[in-house]
């Protein structure tokens, strides 16, 4: 299972670099029934760092970061990942620690990717 949620957490990289400009630096991805949640590090630009230093600029950073990564989901399909996993991707469920520049994003997909991949 770890080489499939390595593989996914490289997708989920790819994905956000191609359609955002850029992918964080780190990503830990777990799968968990039909989640696959990803705990991500260094999403933040130096131009987006440099917006957090104000406290009005922490709280537009943290949705306008939010609202878009669901948005670009919903624009371009992560058409990759249902393919590596061979199930439908749902919906996705996005947050992010503006001061720590850690973000989670859990993607759920129409089946249990835990068993499929734990054997």
């Amino acid at each position: 299972m770890k080489r499939y949620e390595a593989e996914f957490s490289n997708l989920v990289k790819s994905h956000r670099k191609k359609h955002m400009g850029k992918g964080p630096s780190q990503i830990k991805t777990t799968f968990t029934k039909n989640w696959a949640i990803c705990e991500m590090e260094g999403n933040l630009s130096p131009v987006e760092k440099f917006i957090a230093t104000a406290d009005e600029g922490k709280q537009m950073l943290r949705a306008a970061r939010t609202e878009m990564v669901k948005g670009m989901y919903r624009k371009n399909p992560p058409l990759e990942m249902e393919r590596l996993l061979q199930c439908r991707f749902l919906h996705l469920f996005v947050d992010i620690d503006i001061e720590r520049d850690f973000g989670m994003s859990i993607f759920v997909f129409d089946e249990d990717i835990e068993k499929k991949f734990s054997s």
